[in-house]
């Protein structure tokens, strides 16, 4: 059975090479030239992941993620991978801020892309998880409640609207509550892709976990920062 994928990309001949590429792989590729489109197809076929141009004329791809994080219900989980043309670690992270789960810089090789997508909807099928926490699916911390089976996160029963990537994040740091974790320990436990040393994504992500968590996510009390070290997720919470 084929996997329904939606690119959003203006550029027609690697759009087509993508959707033949990846046809090979298993996924059926839907293509939208704009971002327009590329909504309107989001909200009718629910795809299983967005590949996602971040320069296009009109609505651009921050404006495209934007939108889809507002969007109700399932549409607004859908994983994001952006690609981005140009080469400043800004455009990236911007992208992560918006929303999306990862980004892969033009030129890119099929493969890459395959293999992030595979990682992708990996961490959003299967979040890493101990033998000790496999037995109960919701974690719970004073108000903040997580239920791994429901991939859902609430605070004081308010749901807070995280990524795919970001969900797992939290649960990965969740299931080693008070335990000191370096980015590269955060980021094998959610299997992502290694990172260079400067990569500041984890770093994004982890800041818009906080936006929806804490309650000031400037004076956090649920993911402590270990200055020259990583994070700590805090065992007692309110």
């Amino acid at each position: 059975m084929t996997s329904p994928l939606l690119m959003i990309e203006d550029d027609a001949r690697l759009a087509q090479m993508v959707v033949d590429y990846l046809g090979q792989s298993g996924f059926d590729v839907t293509h939208a030239a704009d971002g327009e489109k590329g909504l309107e197809h989001l909200q009718v076929m629910l795809p299983e992941l967005v590949i996602l141009d971040l320069m296009m004329p009109g609505i651009d791809g921050l404006e495209v993620c934007r939108r889809i994080r507002a969007m109700q219900g399932d549409a607004s989980r859908v994983p994001v991978i952006m690609l981005t043309a140009k080469g400043d670690p800004m455009d990236r992270i911007i992208g992560l801020e918006m929303g999306a789960d990862d980004y892969l810089p033009k030129p890119f090789e099929p493969r890459e892309l395959l293999a992030r997508i595979r990682a992708v909807l990996r961490r959003r099928g299967e979040p890493g998880q101990t033998s000790t926490t496999r037995s109960t699916p919701v974690l719970r911390f004073g108000s903040l409640e997580i239920d791994r089976d429901a991939r859902t996160v609430q605070v004081s029963g308010v749901a807070c609207e995280l990524t795919s990537y970001q969900f797992d994040l939290l649960v990965a740091m969740a299931e080693r509550a008070g335990r000191v974790l370096t980015r590269d320990q955060i980021m094998e436990a959610v299997r992502g892709r290694e990172l260079e040393a400067f990569d500041r994504s984890i770093d994004v992500h982890i800041g818009r976990i906080r936006n929806a968590i804490e309650a000031d996510s400037k004076d956090p009390k649920r993911i402590l920062t270990v200055r020259g070290v990583g994070y700590v997720f805090a065992k007692q919470q309110d």
